[in-house]
């Protein structure tokens, strides 16, 4: 895969003003600057920090590096298009982004109630972006200048690129691109493409007529010639996901009909230890027997199910969420297309994935790693939590069904250099301000997949598995964890630097490959707990989220009890875990808490399954199918849990501790004949007495119960739940 390398593009010739101390917000500061105008203006729904952590400033940097004048408009008053005008027109494009996170997942909790803070905003101020921020952000770009081009992205734009169901207003809706009104959607990690969509539009090209950037998608009112139209219908049958396979190279053929090829590992060959007890392999096959000439994919494009038929049924939707994920590796992603009224959404591939040299361009430019000046002394908590972090790498390959990040930044890791993570270390210790010996994170969206890729360039090209880590790890994944522990003894060796801390969420199944990984982290880099998350305790579920069984956790315990204690450390694992995820049964919470009792875990934070656009898991919670499996209106229903009594219970499950929670637990308990486990002995999971609460007792169906001033002892019999 072969593309532009970022630093080589000619720079703008707005390069001679150099960079700036920090991206301007105000006229005062362009004038200050020497400029009579912004070439790009960012629209961002965070607050301003100049950290490659914010993608506003990442993003402005790069766009800086190459020569352009960027301007910043940061958490506007968007009730009219003033705010918008603050920098003047500027002279390519508006660049717009809701911020690092969905404005809808930011605003409001998993219950669908307004949160009541804002970690992007100065002294966290709640209620400073618009519910889906791109949208209303766009329409007053467009107000303030009708005719400047209008390029939209970041995390809520790149999961809304395709029709996708809204968990907040419980209906599909159309692709934000349409939504939007803009005139190109750039997805995914996005540099590349920005980057030689600013060269092109700065060079006269009109950004309509700009249609061959992989990452972007765009609308057309027909398909251009010359391309070879495939529906997803013909394309989706079971196979063999543990098996990739090639596409682009005839071969012998087995008595399958598959291609075979001896360095891909069959689910019969692979080592049944790797599979968690009861998982049942999936199988995805690519027929490659092919009668004519092989078939030219860069001139394929794949056609979804319109707008209006996944609108109407989500067995379709289901199937069209499958189809999507299975065509984003870079290496053999074909086109996507899916109509909306008269209009075609058209999705390029997948961007190529940024080298480390490229990843090192990014994050050396010249930040100032702090907040803007216009702040003042607020606090701002996103800033305070990742002020002393370092970014190691990009991407993630465990493909969490829940999770965002795979499709979002992909599939492939993307690493820095040791001397640019080395380098930023060392700029934290001596420009950030109250730094004190302590790197709070040396990590990413997983904290050990640093430098962690396919053993084959050609396999990873044309892998068609959904993840590399599922239903265990493949044989051709290396995991060797050798460059991060050297990373690690470098960091904590520099001067003035006294401890670096991991945070990142631990790919635990990954990392017990690696005893000498372990042995690193825990003895070294544990501040005396470590998060980690299995996130549900039963196979059953566990295989909906493609999450590995509880025997890596085991194992992984294990190694970590071990080398607290060759250390003569005190250290403690915190397991992390969803409720009420697809899949998932009230008897699945119930074996969750007596499991968390065995173990005398007593969780305080509680994550409730949030369906969030374009996750696979989110296409099992609209459709009560399984995308991991070919999904037809008769294949097998999965039991979601939707009523919000029942995604109260399932957390209750795992707070089982907590007193407010147990008389609907008691209730729900009887209900499923399990009364042998409300008592006041160890063997039982809640006691049969209520204390005294300063919170309403609320059961399964709402009703509020009353509060006495003494422990109640609650019979069978006497008083009714319900």
């Amino acid at each position: 895969m072969l593309a532009k390398p970022l630093q080589t593009y000619r720079p703008y010739w707005a390069k001679r003003f150099g960079p700036a101390p920090i991206l301007p917000m105000t006229r005062a500061e362009m004038d200050a600057l020497g400029w009579d105008s912004c070439d790009i203006i960012l629209v961002t729904g965070d607050a301003y920090i100049d950290h490659p952590s914010f993608g506003m400033a990442l993003v402005g940097r790069l766009l800086e590096g190459q020569g352009f004048r960027v301007g910043i408009i940061a958490q506007p008053d968007w009730q009219n298009a003033n705010a918008f005008k603050t920098l003047g027109k500027p002279n390519l494009y508006f660049g717009v982004t809701a911020g690092n996170m969905d404005s809808m997942v930011n605003r409001y909790t998993a219950d669908r109630k307004i949160r009541s803070d804002d970690a992007y905003t100065p002294d966290a101020a709640p209620n400073k972006r618009p519910d889906r921020a791109v949208l209303v952000y766009s329409q007053r770009c467009r107000e303030a200048f009708p005719d400047v081009p209008l390029v939209v992205g970041s995390i809520e734009a790149s999961l809304r690129r395709i029709a996708h169901y809204d968990y907040w207003s419980d209906k599909v809706r159309r692709s934000i691109l349409v939504d939007s009104k803009a005139d190109i959607l750039l997805y995914g990690n996005a540099e590349r493409a920005l980057v030689e969509l600013t060269h092109r539009l700065a060079k006269g090209e009109k950004v309509t007529e700009i249609q061959d950037i992989r990452g972007t998608a765009f609308l057309r009112k027909r398909i251009p010639e010359g391309w070879d139209e495939i529906e997803s219908t013909k394309l989706d049958r079971p196979g063999n996901i543990d098996k990739p396979i090639d596409p682009y190279e005839m071969g012998p053929l087995s008595k399958t009909g598959g291609k075979a090829d001896a360095s891909c590992a069959t689910a019969e060959s692979q080592p049944k230890a790797d599979l968690p007890a009861g998982t049942k392999a999936i199988e995805i096959v690519v027929n490659t027997r092919l009668k004519a000439p092989k078939a030219d994919r860069t001139k394929q494009v794949v056609r979804l199910p319109d707008y209006e038929a996944v609108a109407q049924d989500p067995v379709l939707y289901a199937h069209a969420s499958r189809v999507l994920h299975l065509e984003a590796n870079p290496g053999n992603a074909r086109a996507l297309v899916q109509r909306h009224g008269d209009r075609e959404v058209w999705l390029n591939p997948p961007p190529i994935p940024l080298t480390t040299k490229e990843m090192d361009y990014v994050y050396d430019m010249p930040y100032a790693r702090k907040p803007h000046p216009i702040y003042k002394s607020a606090k701002i908590p996103a800033w305070e939590m990742i002020r002393f972090s370092v970014n190691i790498m990009r991407g993630c390959f465990g493909g969490c069904t829940f999770c965002s990040i795979t499709e979002h930044e992909g599939r492939i890791i993307q690493s820095r250099s040791e001397e640019s993570i080395l380098k930023e270390v060392e700029e934290i210790r001596d420009k950030v301000e109250g730094f004190t010996g302590v790197i709070s994170d040396l990590g990413g969206p997983t904290a050990n997949m640093y430098r962690i890729a396919c053993k084959s360039e050609k396999i990873e090209q044309s892998c068609r598995k959904l993840s590399c880590v599922y239903p265990g790890i493949c044989e051709n994944l290396n995991t060797d964890h050798s460059a991060l522990i050297q990373l690690y003894r470098k960091a904590r060796a520099i001067k003035g630097v006294k401890k670096i801390l991991v945070s990142s969420g631990l790919r635990y199944d990954l990392a017990v490959k690696s005893p000498e990984y372990v042995k690193e982290l825990v003895q070294h880099h544990v501040g005396g707990y470590l998060k980690i998350a299995p996130e549900h305790s039963e196979e059953n579920v566990l295989s909906k989220m493609m999450k590995p069984g509880m025997g890596a956790y085991d194992e992984f315990k294990a190694m970590f009890e071990k080398f607290s204690a060759e250390a003569g450390k005190k250290q403690y694992l915190i397991p992390y875990f969803i409720a009420a995820h697809p899949g998932t049964t009230d008897e699945d919470m119930l074996n969750l808490a007596l499991w968390l009792k065995k173990y005398d875990f007593k969780l305080d934070q509680v994550q409730t399954f949030t369906p969030t656009p374009m996750a696979m898991a989110t296409a099992m919670y609209h459709s009560g199918k399984n995308p991991l499996r070919k999904v037809t209106a008769d294949s097998d229903e999965v039991p979601i849990p939707k009523a919000g009594n029942v995604r109260k219970l399932h957390k209750a499950f795992i707070r089982y501790h907590d007193p407010n929670n147990w008389p609907m637990l008691r209730e729900a308990l009887k209900n499923m004949g399990r009364v042998d486990l409300i008592g006041n002995g160890k063997h039982h999971l809640i006691p049969a007495w209520q204390p005294l609460s300063s919170k309403p007792i609320t059961t399964i169906r709402g009703e509020k119960l009353e509060r006495t001033n003494r422990p109640r002892r609650v019979s069978e019999g006497k008083r009714k739940y319900s």
